[in-house]
């Protein structure tokens, strides 16, 4: 079979030839490429030579006012993305400075709000441990935890140390005002205590310089009406308005041990029909903010916690 002419002459590239043609596969004349390369390395020269008069100097300051809006424009929308990452780091070491700044503050308005509390705090143990050299007694310190009714006593409190801490019932409770009252009963980390100020309790006390004895009774009442009646055991005596009123004690101690403040005369009343006299007694001790107390133990007691001995010390 014979070849077709045509087909043949469609096969066959156009082209001028090797010297003046586009070359072989599409490259550029050889000729044109070196004009090329001329031509740029004349207008460096001429750029480089000629300074501000270059004769570049007018297209590249057109290309300037073509281009540099747009560019400037491109900036201006592409600035605001890549500073993210740098606003996200910013943003958490700013996260992390206001975190700790109110970490501090929060640790500050804590201070402040209890430095009250630890001022109280502090100079109730401070009287606490005067309390035990004046009275000559150890004293195991306990915290009032609870306030209110016990088992039918109207008034009693509920403190952290028990028989672990060397407690045991009967023994003298006092603050560093005075008599607060006598241990019920006890457990192995609390005790209840009941207050003098109960209607069923009854406590010997001596008056002032005169020593007289009389029986103070509670009237089962808290915060500033609170009060004790003092009935002396001699009728005839008229007791003096101011006079100081301190414990009797009682045997061994139990429940009370003597010379421990009670309170202050503050009215005498006289009965004209059998000329006994009772006396109205403010006692030293606010009941209604009992916080810090001691309870009187022996010299010497095995106790879970510190004891503020006789002379002050803690041991």
């Amino acid at each position: 079979m014979r070849p077709d002419p045509t087909r043949e002459r469609r096969w066959r590239p156009t082209g001028l030839g090797a010297s003046g043609g586009s070359g072989r596969h599409g490259q550029p004349p050889r000729g044109l490429v070196v004009a090329l390369l001329l031509a740029c390395a004349t207008l460096i020269t001429l750029d480089y030579q000629g300074g501000n008069d270059s004769p570049v100097e007018p297209v590249r300051r057109v290309m300037g006012e073509v281009y540099g809006p747009v560019e400037v424009g491109v900036a201006t929308a592409i600035r605001p993305v890549v500073s993210i990452p740098r606003w996200l780091r910013s943003q958490d070491s700013m996260r992390d400075e206001i975190d700790d700044l109110e970490a501090q503050n929060a640790e500050l308005r804590q201070q402040v709000n209890t430095a009250g509390y630890d001022r109280n705090k502090l100079a109730e143990y401070d009287g606490l441990t005067a309390a035990a050299g004046s009275l000559g007694y150890a004293l195991v310190p306990a915290r009032v935890v609870g306030l209110g009714p016990s088992q039918s006593f109207s008034s009693t409190v509920t403190i952290d140390a028990g028989s672990r801490a060397g407690l045991r019932p009967d023994m003298t409770v006092v603050n560093n005002d005075g008599l607060v009252g006598r241990v019920l009963r006890v457990t192995r980390t609390t005790a209840t205590v009941l207050l003098v100020i109960d209607a069923d309790s009854v406590v010997g006390g001596r008056v002032g310089e005169s020593m007289e004895i009389g029986m103070l009774h509670g009237r089962g009442v808290l915060g500033d009406e609170g009060r004790l009646d003092l009935e002396l055991i001699d009728t005839s005596v008229v007791p003096n308005r101011g006079d100081t009123v301190v414990t009797w004690g009682s045997e061994s101690g139990a429940p009370y041990v003597a010379g421990v403040p009670v309170g202050r005369i503050e009215t005498v009343f006289s009965n004209v029909r059998d000329g006994s006299q009772r006396a109205v007694i403010a006692p030293f001790v606010d009941f209604g903010a009992l916080d810090l107390v001691g309870v009187v133990v022996p010299s010497g007691t095995d106790s879970d916690r510190a004891v503020v001995e006789a002379d002050g010390s803690i041991r």
